[in-house]
């Protein structure tokens, strides 16, 4: 596989033709988005709305560009997402509407509805067929599936299981039933140190399955009940919540790249990808709340390629502030193995050439 072309515009802006909008809509001509739309199709254009209290999210200005470009071409835009593993303000379609709709993204602003792929309690999904080494069959949204293309939009970041989130991740654990986030999340099973552990119980009113009780004082999980959906290390203040893994921790990380590879295995040629590289917080928009940035806002990159993609951010990023920010930020994750095994599986290539625009 050859190199693959990922375009790329920097945030300099003197005019408005150079604005963040523009430069939007200049990547998706340059990366012949228009290919992958025909007339009438039903696109998707996945992305993360934000959790409540988050504000790092995708743009809903930068989503209406995309969908005022599929509309051009004859295209049936619509936005989705999946309901979350973990309790939260998107866990059943109800509420992720609601959320959705209080961070922006209102049909009055995007032009476009919001369909919740899996449905209202995450029952509407496809068993799709990959025969890979963790999976034979992976859970992937109905919409998604059922879509005609897809428009994957996603915010780089990092995370604290993956290291990093960028499009691979967005279509892992994004596209997934909760089913099948409980699939990839299973071989995770956290840990509670007791001398950093201050009794504050945040761990225990966010666990969705009561695994994590309070026992003089301290919190203890219940590996039995837990499932690693992987929402108590982030709630907690001290870092006293680690994730402890059952096996390797690249077979977390494997199983994500299995379920990126079965959400567009039925979509060949006919995907493309926007990743905004800017507000690159250490945690996912999962959590109700945005940190400090761990490194300094890059630009916008468009490829038809999700690794040469994935490769390309991350490159930017780790030159731009002289070390791997992610590594730093989350030391016990071997972060780029996802990057690799979706290589290994044909998703796409590592090398790239990047055409600033």
């Amino acid at each position: 596989m050859g190199k693959s072309k990922v375009y790329f515009c920097d945030l300099y802006s003197n005019s408005q033709s150079r604005n963040m909008p523009s430069n939007v809509r200049r990547l998706f001509d340059k990366a012949e988005f228009k290919d992958l739309v025909s007339e009438n199709d039903q696109v998707a254009i996945k992305l993360h709305f934000g959790e409540k209290g988050n504000t790092t999210y995708m743009s809903p200005v930068a989503v209406r560009q995309v969908v005022d470009k599929i509309k051009d071409y004859g295209g049936k835009p619509f936005l989705t997402d999946t309901n979350t593993l973990y309790t939260g303000s998107r866990t059943n379609s109800v509420d992720h509407l609601t959320t959705a709709i209080e961070n922006g993204f209102a049909y009055a602003v995007v032009n476009a509805p919001i369909i919740i792929a899996d449905g209202l309690y995450s029952r509407n999904y496809v068993d799709v067929e990959i025969n890979k080494k963790h999976f034979d069959k992976v859970k992937i949204g109905g919409e998604i599936y059922n879509s005609s293309s897809m428009i994957v939009m996603s915010h780089f970041k990092g995370h604290e299981m993956a290291g990093f989130g960028g499009a691979l991740k967005n279509l892992a654990m994004g596209c997934a039933s909760a089913a099948g986030k409980q699939m990839q999340h299973s071989d995770v099973k956290p840990n509670v140190n007791e001398n950093k552990c201050i009794g504050c119980t945040k761990c225990v009113q966010s666990c969705p399955t009561k695994a994590i009780s309070m026992k003089e004082k301290k919190a203890s999980i219940d590996h039995d009940v837990c499932y690693g959906c992987g929402e108590c290390p982030t709630v907690c203040p001290t870092r006293a919540v680690t994730v402890q893994w059952e096996s390797n921790e690249d077979v977390f990380i494997e199983k994500m790249a299995e379920f990126a590879y079965g959400s567009v295995v039925n979509k060949k040629d006919k995907v493309g990808y926007i990743t905004f590289v800017m507000n690159v917080t250490p945690l996912c928009d999962c959590v109700p709340w945005s940190g400090r940035p761990i490194a300094h806002d890059i630009g916008i990159l468009a490829s038809k390629d999700p690794v040469a993609l994935e490769q390309a951010c991350y490159d930017l990023v780790c030159k731009e502030m002289g070390h791997d920010v992610f590594k730093h930020a989350h030391p016990d994750v071997n972060a780029t193995r996802i990057i690799d095994y979706a290589c290994e599986m044909g998703i796409g290539s590592k090398e790239y050439e990047l055409v600033k625009l």
